[in-house]
């Protein structure tokens, strides 16, 4: 009777760890290829008020730079338009690459390369710019925010980019511009003395 009860825990003991393993491997692949980020900018509520419409996690496809991503959805590349943020121009022919803009490509890079991201459409803004990429909010994989954390703010909080508004008043607008003066206070990134003394 004791070994048949050994036995059967044994048995419940191995198949935990089994549990436990496929959900360390599932929980990990968000995270691959991108460092964990740890910063005051996503101490933020996540949860999607009423008047934002999420289209779920997609896989990033590429990041053209520090405000514009492509994702893949439904079976086709979508270029996203990150709402609220402006970074420094890096890729457009007829500006020359501005002051901080590759460090602020290199950041995107280095958070949501290799990673699926979750959209929100805002209901205050159109849903395509004139360019007819998708105006959303970014969140990023967190092994602490399940719904993960936003991207557009992070990247205003840590310097790399502006406080956006264009024409309209958005969701995140407060949180947002008070992300942008709390990084000039500091003097992060951009906003840094040194960041751009070789700049004309």
């Amino acid at each position: 009777m004791k070994q048949a009860r050994d036995n059967a825990t044994m048995i419940i003991s191995i198949s935990v760890a089994c549990m436990m393993l496929v959900y360390a491997f599932h929980a990990s692949k968000n995270m691959t290829r991108t460092q964990e980020v740890t910063s005051s900018a996503i101490a933020v509520e996540l949860a999607p008020p009423p008047h934002v419409t999420s289209l779920g996690w997609y896989p990033v496809v590429r990041v053209l730079d520090g405000d514009t991503i492509i994702i893949e959805k439904d079976g086709r590349d979508v270029h996203v338009r990150l709402i609220g943020l402006d970074t420094p121009e890096t890729v457009d022919p007829r500006t020359p690459i501005q002051c901080f803009g590759k460090e602020a490509s290199d950041e995107a890079r280095r958070v949501l390369d290799g990673v699926s991201v979750r959209i929100e459409t805002d209901s205050s803004q159109d849903t395509y710019d004139q360019y007819g990429r998708l105006l959303a909010y970014v969140y990023a994989p967190s092994s602490t925010h399940p719904d993960g954390f936003l991207f557009n703010q992070f990247m205003i909080a840590e310097g790399y980019g502006h406080e956006y508004t264009y024409r309209t008043p958005y969701l995140y607008q407060t949180l947002f511009k008070a992300a942008e003066q709390a990084a000039h206070a500091a003097g992060k990134g951009l906003w840094a003395a040194s960041a751009c003394v070789d700049t004309p």
